[in-house]
Formats: C-alpha cells, structure tokens, sequence
C-alpha cells in the first residue's frame, strides 16, 4: 500500500526550513523599515522549500532626485570651465565614410572629457 506521508526525518527539516523562512522574514522585515522595502515569499513541500527574497529603496523606482540649481559663483565656474575647455579641444563635427556625424578634437583626451582643469 503506497501514502503520501512523508518520512519523520523529512518533517524535522521542514520544521526547521519553517523557522529558517520566519527568521528570514522578520530580518527583512525589520531592515525594510531602515532601509526600504523587502519582500520574502516561499513555495514548498513536505521535501522541498523554495524562497525568494527582494528588497530596495522605498518609493517610486522611477522617480529620480533632480540636483538643486546652481548659484552665481557655480555658474560663472562652469562657463569659465567650459570656454577654457573649448579653447584647448576645439571640437569640430565631420561627416565619417559612412555619412555620421562624429566629434574630432584638436587635443588628445578631449573625447574623454579631459581638459586643462
């Protein structure tokens, strides 16, 4: 006569595969409130477990942080920074063999973004 009872060994690892799935979710659970959010699902049988776990920053993944204006010291630094930058590269835009527009400078590491700074 064949059953579907697992052996007692089986349910000792269960137990503990149980537990192991609770720990896993009450640290993810806590670091979610620190650090984001976390997600700990589990599939399993009476010889298998399966668990996946997620977790991130909070939010709207799709949201990005938009840096603050620059003030009057920064943007008169950055037009400086760009016309000495300008004067050394030289940046020029010629058609290629195969008609694309490509940048060529007069100063090597200027592709780079490389300057006299």
């Amino acid at each position: 006569m064949l059953t579907n009872r697992p052996a007692g060994k089986s349910s000792v690892c269960w137990s503990f595969a149980r537990l192991g799935a609770a720990i896993g979710l009450s640290a993810t659970t806590l670091t979610s409130a620190y650090a984001g959010a976390g997600m700990l699902s589990c599939i399993g049988g009476p010889r298998s477990l399966n668990c996946a776990a997620q977790w991130g920053t909070s939010g709207d993944p799709h949201v990005r942080a938009v840096p603050g204006s620059l003030g009057e010291a920064e943007k008169v630094q950055a037009a400086t920074r760009e016309r000495r930058w300008l004067i050394h590269c030289h940046p020029v835009i010629e058609r290629d063999a195969y008609g694309v527009a490509r940048y060529y400078y007069a100063a090597p590491g200027c592709e780079y973004g490389v300057g006299t700074d």
